[in-house]
């Protein structure tokens, strides 16, 4: 049986204008929910901001080989080297590591669907959609449903491997003299390989030596790892141990509690080598910008979407010619573009005039002075137009 099926479909211009009627209500929710979203998102990038200014202006850099009680309660900064009290291991299949965490990663080879549309009008308004699901044998984590595939048959996977994707960590993580928290343990992210070999198969339990071998630094259950076969399973390990780590929070004990800001924040920093307290809350800030132009970024796509979906039934009626439809389509598009961008900064200076009014001041200027430039733009276009039109006088 071949592994991709194409189904052609047809949906009439009446049922394309009634899907798209049906679309205006989402495209109104969209729209509606963009401007919250923006002005909540500056709210917080400003209260995030003068929290991380707070925090600076208050930490302290002690020294990581001891414990200062007089510190107790006090936002620092320590430099350590890390340690753990034992090795984390995994109990299943007997594996363990001198690291902070150990990652198990589970990997079966199966069948994977992938399916990809292609649309295009039709004279009289219909649309004709051509959709292709294609299947590969891929390695995945977990067992993907082939039930839920559009052709699942001679495309079915066989049961989840016997064991899973699964993190262990350290029961204690220590810097220096101080105990790290299990949530800044759980800021530690980044991995590294750690290859298995024989010695490591013959530490496998008993009910499952026979069934691995190792390959490529990974264990392998299947008759060839350079031809595997659905419902081969590979199991390979990562460890997350930095030798160096820096942290920044409340100092409780011989532990870090997060730091309560004026502005109703938290800090609790965590950075793998040795970094400074300025440097830490720099990279912090960063983030903070970052995660501010995402969400701006997301906010002006959601209104923008909203719009062309509320102009979306036009489109659609005109697309009794394709070509007229299509070109309606750019220019509602091109308007939906513009009135976001227009209507997405007007909300974010509105939230500064609110945090910030110097500067939403300013920010709203500039947009009244962008809109009136559009506005005269079409004015000056609209006249061309008329005085085109305008029939030339007669002269005897």
């Amino acid at each position: 049986m071949p592994d991709t099926f194409t189904s052609t479909t047809s949906t009439s211009w009446g049922s394309n204008l009634i899907g798209s009627i049906k679309s205006v209500f989402f495209g109104l929710i969209l729209f509606v929910i963009s401007f919250p979203l923006l002005f909540w998102n500056e709210g917080r990038a400003v209260r995030t901001s003068k929290g991380l200014t707070e925090g600076q202006g208050a930490v302290v850099s002690v020294p990581a080989d001891a414990v200062d009680a007089s510190k107790e309660g006090k936002l620092i900064h320590v430099t350590g080297a890390v340690k753990t009290d034992a090795p984390v291991a995994d109990d299943q299949l007997g594996v363990s590591a001198t690291a902070v965490k150990l990652i198990r990663n589970v990997e079966m080879y199966q069948w994977k669907e992938h399916e990809k549309s292609e649309s295009r009008s039709k004279i009289g308004g219909g649309t004709e959609t051509v959709k292709t699901w294609e299947y590969k044998k891929e390695w995945a984590n977990g067992r993907i449903d082939s039930s839920q595939f559009k052709h699942p048959e001679d495309h079915e996977n066989p049961p989840a491997p016997p064991f899973e994707t699964k993190t262990f960590t350290a029961n204690q993580v220590t810097a220096g003299a101080f105990t790290m928290s299990a949530e800044q343990i759980g800021q530690l992210t980044n991995a590294t390989s750690l290859p298995v070999d024989a010695a490591a198969a013959e530490k496998l339990p008993d009910d499952v030596r026979d069934k691995f071998k190792v390959a490529d630094g990974k264990f392998y259950q299947g008759e060839d790892p350079g031809t595997p076969k659905v419902g081969d399973v590979r199991v390979s390990f990562q460890v997350v141990n930095p030798t160096t780590v820096s942290l920044v929070g409340v100092q409780t004990g011989q532990s870090f509690t997060p730091y309560q800001t004026a502005t109703g924040t938290t800090i609790l920093l965590v950075e793998e080598g040795a970094l400074t307290a300025p440097q830490m809350f720099k990279k912090a800030q960063d983030a903070n910008t970052l995660m501010t132009w995402l969400i701006r970024i997301g906010g002006f796509f959601m209104m923008f979407l909203g719009i062309f979906m509320l102009f979306r039934p036009i489109v659609v009626f005109a697309d009794v010619l394709p070509l007229f439809g299509t070109m309606l389509g750019a220019g509602i598009g091109l308007f939906a573009f513009l009135g976001s961008a227009i209507l997405s900064f007007v909300t974010i200076a509105v939230a500064w005039v609110f945090y910030r009014p110097v500067v939403g001041i300013i920010m709203l200027v500039l947009a009244g002075a962008a809109f009136y430039w559009l506005l005269s733009v079409g004015m000056k276009k609209k006249a061309a137009r008329a005085a085109a039109m305008s029939p030339a006088p007669v002269t005897v």
